[in-house]
């Protein structure tokens, strides 16, 4: 017989939401910083203000730097094994929580850094020769990592279905590198898309290879949905990723992918260990990658309503400034692509007056194969995105009185 259930106990107070402070800027000058330290190597010019590398100035979860702490204070920083419970439940959690979706520990598998992963998986996928499908316009490491592992890239505009399949139906192409999350535009794939695109890679028994690196950032009411929602079971596709863009740890290295077809996952992992003895991952990703996914949710939520700021201050400062360009925030990140062809400016007048007079770097389109558009990282203070729009406009307007 069963016992009476007890009374409900009253339910505590709500606790506040954690406060987080992303408006203070951090000096990064002096940290060997890809994105401050040495813009000179991409622009030619030191000391300009970057909003270059997708990287954020924010420092990351306190959560996240408090297990970091505690594991140095450990002080023994040996050989650690990444198949481990803490590592592998914390991303079937996180997947679990934030993207609703089950994922089979035994499918993960780790990476020194997403790139990386690529590169093997097109290994394993395809022959030197054999096509390779991205959308254009295109993150720039893609073209870079096809061409030097000698696949050749084939460009499909994101919209363009038709030629979309007409690439995937090419009996030379092997492969789908799907960003999802699109960088450099920040378009978030609906499911209808996704449906359509795992359709046509069936059909043409092509294989998927999704880099979900931007994942967690999706604005709402848009929904980031993984690729294991829509691969055959057992099918050729990977999902290839981090909390190193989401949590801003990409200097602790590591990475993670989730592969469908165990075979491809057993080979992978062989090539990894033995091939290249990459298999003893970084102890302090580890840690970091656990402590982001157990403890940072509320940071990343507020992260997300910050970035979102930033962005409406783009739009609005864009809407006032060029009314005809229509610039709306992306769907997801914090990379503003803005499309400058309706203001007749040209890159190379464009870029030398944010270098030489405005001192400020902004990735140019023509590194995605997109000229005439623009990259502006808004990872960043307010304070800051504030002068790397206004620096945009007053180039914008400097070269459009010349013409």
């Amino acid at each position: 017989m069963h016992s009476p259930s007890p009374s409900p106990s009253p339910s505590p107070s709500p606790s506040p939401s954690p406060s987080y402070d992303f408006d203070t800027p951090v000096d990064r000058h002096g940290t060997w910083c890809t994105q401050w330290d040495y813009v000179e190597d991409r622009f030619g010019v030191p000391g300009l203000l970057p909003f270059t590398i997708s990287d954020m100035d924010f420092e990351t979860a306190p959560e996240v730097l408090a297990a970091l702490r505690g594991r140095l204070d450990h002080g023994v920083l040996g050989y650690s094994r990444w198949r481990q419970d803490d590592f592998l439940s914390a991303i079937v959690d996180w997947y679990g929580t934030r993207h609703a979706t089950g994922v089979n520990p035994e499918s993960i598998v780790y990476g020194p850094s997403v790139i990386y992963q690529i590169a093997r998986l097109l290994h394993l996928w395809s022959r030197p020769g054999d096509g390779v499908v991205v959308h254009t316009p295109t993150y720039d490491a893609f073209p870079k990592t096809i061409a030097a592992n000698e696949r050749r890239l084939l460009g499909c505009a994101l919209d363009d279905w038709p030629e979309l399949e007409r690439l995937l139906a090419l009996p030379t192409t092997s492969v789908l590198l799907l960003c999802s999350p699109h960088n450099p535009t920040g378009h978030v794939w609906t499911e209808a898309e996704l449906d359509r695109m795992a359709e046509l890679c069936v059909r043409y028994g092509v294989a998927v290879i999704s880099d979900e690196i931007h994942s967690d950032l999706a604005h709402p009411p848009y929904v980031h949905r993984p690729w294991s929602l829509h691969g055959a079971e057992g099918g050729r596709w990977a999902i290839v990723t981090s909390a190193s863009k989401s949590f801003n740890i990409p200097a602790l290295t590591g990475s993670y992918g989730i592969i469908g077809d165990p075979a491809s996952r057993d080979a992978y992992l062989r090539h990894l260990k033995e091939a290249d003895g990459l298999s003893s991952p970084a102890v302090l990703s580890l840690v970091g990658h656990i402590a982001a996914y157990r403890e940072g949710g509320p940071w990343l939520d507020a992260l997300g309503t910050y970035l979102r700021g930033n962005l409406q201050l783009v739009a609005d400062r864009l809407t006032e400034a060029f009314p005809t360009l229509n610039w709306t925030p992306p769907r997801a990140g914090y990379l503003a692509w803005i499309d400058l062809r309706p203001l007749g400016v040209d890159d190379e007048p464009l870029q030398r007056e944010l270098i030489e007079t405005q001192k400020t770097a902004i990735m140019p389109g023509t590194s995605y194969g997109s000229p005439n558009h623009l990259r502006l990282n808004t990872g960043c203070p307010r304070t800051k995105t504030e002068q790397g729009i206004t620096a945009l406009i007053n180039a914008v307007r400097a070269v459009q009185q010349r013409l």
